[in-house]
């Protein structure tokens, strides 16, 4: 058992939330961040101070930027400062691992430094916390769709280790990793289950792979 997985009654009511764009953060992924501007540098002093607790969301781009200010996902995903260094520049470098996904039951004013707070509904996402078990997954269709998919990119990997992965961590993994747009890995993130996000990841994969690269972005 896990001596750090929250209990689903210490979970928090009100949590700080870094909207950031292109970063994905899944229960049981780890997600490095580099953290330097004062209100976010402060979200990770106060994060440390309340248990280790903050949760990354991506922004919503079906709506436009209010006062500067991006759209939050409906869907985002608590994490824990699973390790923590400073720079000699006044830099954090944080390790996120993460929790559970919950829902954004409604914006909270800012915090006095200026970083977000959302207050969270847990509830429909609570199977988070459960032990992973080993579902069946099928990674021969997984790695199929992942040989043309790096081919197209020109990403270099190590199919030894890729082959060696447990295949859950592999498919959370690939969720994080791989350089799809924000609407595809919310849609990744609000996935009912591991399988269903695996089956997703495939679609994904097949399709960034058959489809033109010209003119993305990165």
């Amino acid at each position: 058992m896990d001596p750090f997985q929250p209990r689903p009654d210490s979970l928090p009511a009100e949590v700080p939330v870094f909207p950031l764009t292109g970063a994905l953060l899944l229960p049981g992924g780890r997600l490095p961040l580099n953290i330097f501007e004062p209100r976010y540098l402060a979200m990770v002093e106060a994060a440390l101070a309340a248990g280790r607790l903050q949760a990354m969301v991506l922004p919503d781009p079906g709506f436009p930027r209010l006062g500067g200010r991006s759209t939050l996902q409906k869907v985002a995903c608590l994490g824990r400062i699973a390790s923590f260094s400073e720079t000699e520049d006044g830099r954090y470098l944080v390790t996120l691992r993460g929790l559970l996904r919950f829902r954004v039951a409604a914006e909270l004013p800012d915090d006095p430094a200026g970083f977000r707070r959302v207050r969270t509904d847990f509830s429909p996402y609570l199977a988070d916390l459960a032990p992973v078990e080993a579902p069946a997954l099928d990674r021969a269709a997984l790695v199929a769709a992942l040989r043309p998919y790096f081919l197209s990119r020109r990403i270099e990997a190590d199919w030894a280790a890729i082959e060696q992965a447990a295949a859950p961590m592999l498919v959370t993994n690939l969720c994080m990793l791989c350089p799809f747009g924000d609407a595809e890995k919310q849609a990744l993130l609000a996935a009912p289950d591991l399988p269903a996000r695996a089956a997703m990841l495939v679609a994904l994969l097949r399709l960034e792979a058959a489809g033109p690269t010209q003119g993305r972005a990165s």
